[in-house]
């Protein structure tokens, strides 16, 4: 097997000869020079010299190796991006988050992630050295959360105490992380690379480059193995089936495998064409399928086990609201799920979500895709106390059906890619329509400041992407809206609807869709 890179595509779909391919990107050339990791030891000396010393690439490529990320719109502001496998993070960790955002004043606040992570903002450079030594003392990383690694690997939110689960993701979930950030891992992939491993009938995977469903071979439980998923400003994916069925305990190594074929095999001369996806068509998904099998066995791995099927799962509906109490699988506990608006918390949030979880619960909490936080274990003799505090008219357990499924990126506040800012306008635009309307049930939403789409809106029943758009004679900020996406069993990515919708004008626009596409009735405001 070569370990030359693919061939790229022309715009005719042939190939380019490997003679006449174009150099390496600018990125790419910043990467084979140096690995941001080695930055770790170099943190208290980065600090000293001032972020605005620092040269371009250090700046926006490699720190975010170690997770940190320089904010053009909020220059000598950072952000740091943590890891959460599936999304599980205990209060004594949550309770050193609060402290962090804290100590930011009015710059500090964390935003919860479409990946079920946390992002902290507002910190200095110079807090950087000792946030990651008190980050691993609590057993907590931001490593490789960024840029061209392996993100935040999600799993089941309900995970250990869902009753409809039929596998528990968390500790599959940790072995791959422990695997990727391990010292045979990636440090160089051409692109990012998000991985999901699903436990229930809930679809929330296939936008993922490497997802595993749950699946039966012969009666025995195990995963279909998913392949391609990805949302860029080019194209837009589903995953589809590798044509492989693996035990639990090979998830890991396979995993690596997938990894480091990409790392070895992905193009690196032009960043719009190197997610997996567009190897996995160069190579033709029978050949890829055989070359990560190889190199899954160079790495030890049993690749003779895996079984070759066509992709049938047990995932069959769209992922369920979480929000409410709900009855756990143990017995007399409960856990309630909580709606965060738009998912942004600041420090009394957090610190008073700590206090939750260790008065009502086991301690422990639950992040979720849609933005969401879950308090667990809590016995059922204690949820009416814990449905009357004050905490809960902020992020009620009983959100309106537009708000408990509204999802939205960072927006232009934090983001200088963002055309508009997302989290404000989405709050103030679906608050306005709840007061309008009955919707018969919750309506996924999502919402994304540009057309790189970090705010999923292509697996929203209605998605909204930053625009522009002319009104009177001016431009204004505006929206694109998408209809359709659906995470069934017959999953779909929504398609444009309309191309430039002017902020002032959404409310009306939506209230009009909501009443002719989505069963929504106008309330009698007459009285």
């Amino acid at each position: 097997m070569s370990d030359s890179p693919v061939p790229a595509l022309d715009g005719a779909g042939g190939a380019t000869p490997l003679a006449t391919q174009p150099p390496l990107t600018k990125v790419e050339l910043a990467k084979s020079s140096f690995c941001g990791l080695d930055l770790a030891a170099r943190l208290d000396e980065l600090a000293s010299m001032g972020w605005e010393s620092l040269d371009e690439a250090t700046l926006t490529i490699h720190l975010k190796w170690l997770g940190i990320f320089f904010r053009p719109v909020t220059p000598g502001r950072f952000m740091v991006r943590l890891r959460l496998p599936n999304g599980l993070i205990s209060a004594d960790q949550l309770e050193v988050l609060a402290e962090v955002v804290d100590r930011c004043g009015d710059h500090g606040s964390a935003d919860i992630t479409t990946r079920q992570n946390i992002q902290l903002r507002g910190l200095l450079l110079e807090d950087m050295a000792p946030l990651m030594n008190c980050l691993e003392r609590v057993g907590l990383t931001s490593r490789q959360s960024g840029h061209d690694n392996p993100r935040n690997i999600t799993g089941n939110p309900l995970a250990g105490i869902d009753p409809d689960e039929f596998v528990d993701t968390r500790p599959l979930v940790g072995a791959i992380q422990n695997v990727l950030l391990g010292p045979d891992g990636p440090r160089n992939l051409p692109r990012k690379f998000n991985v999901a491993v699903g436990g229930a009938p809930d679809s929330f995977l296939l936008h993922n480059d490497l997802a595993y469903l749950p699946a039966l071979w012969q009666g025995e439980l195990g995963f279909t193995v998913m392949v391609g998923g990805f949302f860029s400003a080019q194209r837009n994916e589903l995953a589809i089936p590798l044509g492989l069925w693996l035990r639990a305990d090979e998830l890991p190594l396979f995993t690596l495998a997938v990894l480091r074929h990409y790392e070895r095999r992905g193009d690196r001369t032009t960043r719009q064409r190197s997610r997996v996806m567009y190897l996995i068509e160069a190579l033709g998904i029978d050949a890829y399928r055989d070359e990560v099998l190889e190199t899954l066995r160079s790495l030890g791995g049993g690749a003779g086990d895996a079984v070759l099927n066509d992709g049938p799962h047990l995932v069959s509906r769209a992922p369920r609201d979480i929000c409410g109490v709900h009855p756990q699988k143990q017995p007399g506990l409960c856990w309630v799920g909580l709606n965060v608006p738009m998912g942004r918390l600041d420090s009394a949030a957090l610190y008073r979500l700590v206090e939750l979880a260790r008065g009502y619960g086991s301690g422990e909490l639950r992040f979720s895709e849609s933005q969401n936080v879950l308090i667990v274990d809590v016995p059922t003799q204690r949820v009416a106390a814990l449905l009357e505090e004050p905490l809960l008219r902020r992020f009620p357990s009983d959100p309106g059906p537009l708000l408990a499924e509204a999802v939205s990126c960072t927006g232009n506040h934090y983001c200088g890619l963002a055309l508009i800012p997302t989290k404000s306008t989405a709050l103030a635009v679906l608050q306005e329509l709840e007061q309008r309307l009955v919707l018969p049930e919750a309506l996924r939403n999502h919402w994304t400041g540009c057309p790189n789409a970090c705010g999923q809106p292509y697996m929203g029943q209605i998605g909204l992407m930053g625009a522009k758009a002319r009104k009177e004679g001016q431009m204004v900020e505006a929206v694109k809206i998408f209809l359709g996406g659906s995470m069934a069993d017959d999953p779909q990515l929504a398609v444009l609807y309309e191309k430039a919708v002017p902020l002032s004008d959404l409310p009306d626009v939506l209230e009009t869709l909501l009443v002719e596409r989505f069963g929504a009735s106008r309330r009698n405001t007459s009285a």
